[in-house]
């Protein structure tokens, strides 16, 4: 074996070193430990970073053709008389590192882009360009009519609305459409997504109340970093398997067809006919008019904006932090977002709150079009 691999007896005598030198500096800083609690938790994971950089620059090393077995079963002139004097291996890489963030960006977009399509976008479109062949509105030439026209003129590029619910299916168990050959709907997408949502939730409510019993900030509050990093890597996991084949390709077409409705909705002409100032108001006008639907705009777009914002968070290495001020700092970042997403689905009745968020239920989500 080379000099340049570490035995099992040098990696266990740095271990060792490493844990005197730890014991030491707590013996020398007691009084300052004892005035500010942060300090262990910095002290800690500074060694527990050392320990994972000794195991980091053996698993960089290149191993030896025979992973050193030679010398673990006692073959050769120079083989070891104790295991400890054999090859230290190294573990693997760990699993939760292993994370596509442009494949998870992607599932946040096809997550809005499902919300998008449950408040009416593209059937408001569809009717509206309906009524202006038949002639049963009065617009002729102005933006939004030849927007109209021109909204299916490449129809044969775009996925159609089967195949999209067929991905909302196989990606969030959403609608009720049979997902794509060979795969199967994702059952526990929206129980995870709420119990993420809720956790986070609950964190911060627990931090605001240790805020007031220890106002100074001595010691750390009172929500449990492990049970929102749980929950928040069973979410990921989750999506990492569902994220794979056309999930990309379909979100950035699918994205451009709602940017070509919005247009529609949003002309001028389009929003005089209704007497609309938005193109949302537009929206609502033909749901109420012509679709004969409860407008749930409001609740599905701020689903749509706070889901994504949440879903993209997780693409990110945050939810690794062990470091107390840096977690809560970075999970600050999607609190509102999930409360908004927990009040917007209880509105429609897609979660139940008893009161407190720690005591509320998730509904199994009803399969169906309109889910």
């Amino acid at each position: 074996m080379s000099d340049d691999y570490r035995t099992v007896a040098e990696i266990e005598a740095l271990l060792g070193k490493l844990a005197a030198t730890k014991e030491s500096f707590v013996a020398d800083a007691r009084a300052a430990l004892l005035k500010d609690p942060k300090l262990a938790e910095a002290l800690n994971q500074r060694f527990r970073d050392l320990a994972s950089l000794i195991d980091e620059a053996e698993r960089d090393k290149e191993a030896p053709v025979d992973q050193g077995l030679t010398k673990l079963v006692g073959l050769g002139e120079d083989a070891p008389d104790h295991f400890e004097d054999t090859r230290y291996i190294p573990s693997v890489p760990v699993y939760d590192d292993q994370v596509s963030r442009e494949r998870l960006l992607a599932t946040a977009d096809l997550y809005y882009l499902f919300q998008m399509e449950q408040s009416s976008v593209f059937r408001a479109v569809l009717k509206l360009q309906e009524l202006f062949r038949a002639g049963s509105v009065r617009l002729s030439d102005g933006e939004g009519a030849v927007r109209l026209f021109r909204f299916d003129r490449h129809s044969t590029l775009r996925y159609t609305l089967r195949e999209r619910r067929a991905a909302y299916r196989k990606v969030f168990n959403y609608t009720d459409a049979t997902p794509p050959k060979g795969s199967r709907p994702n059952t526990p997408f929206h129980k995870l997504f709420t119990s993420f949502n809720l956790r986070v939730s609950q964190f911060f409510q627990d931090k605001r109340v240790s805020d007031v019993i220890r106002p100074d900030g001595s010691r750390e509050s009172f929500g449990s970093m492990a049970v929102v990093r749980r929950a928040g890597l069973d979410l990921r996991s989750n999506l990492r398997h569902v994220s794979y084949g056309h999930v990309a390709v379909m979100r950035t077409e699918v994205m451009g067809l709602l940017e070509a409705a919005f247009a529609i909705l949003d002309s001028d002409d389009v929003k005089n006919l209704f007497g609309s100032p938005t193109a949302w108001d537009t929206l609502e006008e033909i749901q109420s008019r012509y679709l004969d639907e409860a407008p749930v705009a409001s609740q599905r777009s701020r689903m749509a904006v706070a889901g994504r914002d949440v879903l993209r968070w997780l693409a990110e290495p945050y939810l690794l932090s062990n470091i107390r001020v840096d977690f809560e700092t970075y999970l600050e970042d999607i609190v509102d977002q999930c409360d908004d997403w927990l009040t917007s689905a209880e509105s429609l009745g897609l979660q139940k709150s008893s009161g407190l968020r720690s005591s509320a239920k998730v509904v199994p989500l009803r399969v169906g079009a309109r889910r």
